[in-house]
C-alpha cells in the first residue's frame, strides 16, 4: 500500500455533486493498494490513527487522531501507483486488482473505526471530487506502515 496523508481542518467527498462523506478536523488519506499484496492492515490502521501530526499545548506535533478526537477520511486513489519511468504517460500496472483493493480499503476503514477514530470513505471506483482545507499544511507520504 501507498498513502498520502494530509492534515485538514475539514474535508468532504462528492460524487455527482452530492456529498457522500465529510469530516471536520482530522486526516485525509489518499490510499492505493498495490501489487496485489496482502498488507498488514492492523499495522496500517495503527499507523494512521496514532500518527502524531497534531500540535500539543507547546505547539509540537505530538498528538494523534486518538489524542485529539479527530476523524479520518480514506479515499482510494489508484493513481498513487503511477510509474513514470518511460515517457510522459503514467502506467498504473502496480495497482492491485479492484476487487482486492476495495476489500482492503474497506477493511482498513473498519479497523480504524474500531480503534476509536471516526472513519469515512470515498466511493471506490467513482469519479470523486475531494474538497479539503489543508491545516499547516502537513502532507506525509507513507509506503510502509
Amino acid at each position: 500500500m501507498r498513502a498520502v496523508v494530509q492534515r485538514v481542518s475539514c474535508a468532504r467527498v462528492e460524487v455527482a455533486h452530492q456529498t457522500i462523506s465529510e469530516i471536520g478536523r482530522g486526516l485525509v488519506v489518499l490510499i492505493c493498494a498495490m501489487d496485489d499484496e496482502r498488507p498488514d492492515l492492523t499495522a496500517w490502521a495503527n499507523r494512521l490513527c496514532k500518527l502524531r501530526v497534531f500540535s500539543d499545548s507547546e505547539g509540537k506535533m505530538n498528538q494523534s487522531l486518538l489524542d485529539t478526537g479527530g476523524s479520518l477520511l480514506l479515499v482510494s486513489q489508484f493513481t498513487l501507483s503511477a510509474d513514470m519511468k518511460k515517457g510522459l504517460r503514467p502506467s498504473f500496472g502496480r495497482a492491485s486488482r479492484p476487487t482486492l483493493a476495495e476489500m482492503q480499503i474497506a477493511a482498513l476503514a473498519e479497523l480504524c473505526d474500531d480503534l476509536g477514530v471516526p472513519t469515512q470513505t470515498g466511493a471506490f471506483g467513482a469519479d470523486m471530487a475531494v474538497h479539503l482545507t489543508n491545516d499547516g499544511p502537513v502532507t506525509i507520504w507513507i509506503d510502509k506502515p
